[in-house]
């Protein structure tokens, strides 16, 4: 099977032309046609086989990864998703793979309303890039240079299962209940976009850890910020591990959550009851994050891992 006969058998099918379409898969270019007076909000991400998933990984879990983490971006800007580019390469190709890998990225991009509007396939080394392209009202986008001094710290759902996941898998007792928070995130998209329209400002998704994350808003923001462990939402799972001794620090700077971190005054705080986040901390005058135990002891964490970093 050669390059275009792939593309088409296992992606063109991903393409469900409709108005904001004028030219999908199949073409050198593709031709959009956005809502007018909407920004456009881009993000791209690669996920490359032994550094962000495991070379056995199930593939359709692989498929939903790799779109989910672009839309966590998104979520995180307050934008809806449209249009997505896949760069796909292969060391060879795999019609069971690939008929389960397109099906994990076909079944979240309709859940989302995502169309596949091109992208690229080629040989070498088992890597995926998905470019991701939504919109949104001016104004109502949600940056991490926008946290001020009073405001509280609030986050989706629960922290560390995924980091808690992988350690599991790693050692050889995967925790079923876990696996699925770290093979299929479930991108905050509508969290993301009802908290643009409370008049959120300030948000970021965790895929760096907690305490990494929240660093760059912090340092974007010129500001500091004072979490509380004790208030952190934590699942059963890690509330065990925790009651047996285990580690907090992969807890709040272990990755691949994709919950949403963000800030809101408190004229803002009622409005946010009823969307399941809960305020783990504050921001204040300084720099940096400062972590503390029930006892107001500071957690001192490693540097944050970075690619290419010493």
């Amino acid at each position: 099977m050669a390059e275009f006969e792939l593309i088409e058998r296992y992606f063109s099918a991903l393409s469900r032309p409709d108005a904001s379409v004028l030219l999908g898969v199949g073409d050198d270019c593709a031709l959009l046609d956005p809502p007018q007076g909407q920004h456009l909000a881009m993000t791209m991400d690669t996920l490359i086989a032994g550094r962000h998933f495991l070379a056995d990984a199930e593939p359709f879990g692989i498929g939903h990864k790799s779109l989910a983490v672009n839309l966590s971006d998104l979520a995180a800007m307050g934008a809806r998703p449209a249009w997505a580019l896949l760069s796909l390469s292969l060391p060879r190709i795999d019609h069971a793979w690939l008929t389960d890998f397109s099906a994990g990225f076909s079944a979240l991009a309709g859940e989302y309303g995502v169309q596949l509007v091109g992208g690229d396939t080629c040989q070498g080394e088992l890597s995926i890039t998905v470019q991701l392209t939504g919109y949104l009202m001016p104004g109502r986008e949600m940056r991490r240079s926008a946290a001020g001094v009073g405001d509280g710290v609030y986050v989706t759902g629960t922290l560390g299962d995924a980091a808690l996941a992988l350690d599991r898998q790693k050692a050889g007792s995967p925790l079923a209940e876990l696996q699925q928070r770290l093979d299929r995130p479930r991108p905050r998209v509508e969290e993301g976009q009802a908290l643009a329209a409370l008049g959120v400002r300030a948000c970021i998704d965790i895929s760096d850890g907690l305490s990494a994350d929240l660093g760059h808003v912090c340092r974007q923001s010129g500001c500091a910020a004072r979490i509380h462990l004790d208030q952190l939402p934590l699942s059963a799972p890690v509330r065990e591990y925790l009651r047996a001794g285990g580690d907090i620090r992969p807890i709040v700077s272990g990755g691949d959550d994709y919950e949403l971190c963000f800030t809101a005054p408190a004229r803002i705080a009622p409005r946010l009851a009823g969307l399941g986040v809960t305020r783990i901390g504050e921001i204040l005058p300084g720099e940096g994050v400062e972590l503390l135990d029930a006892s107001s002891r500071a957690l001192d964490l490693p540097p944050a891992w970075e690619h290419f970093s010493s």
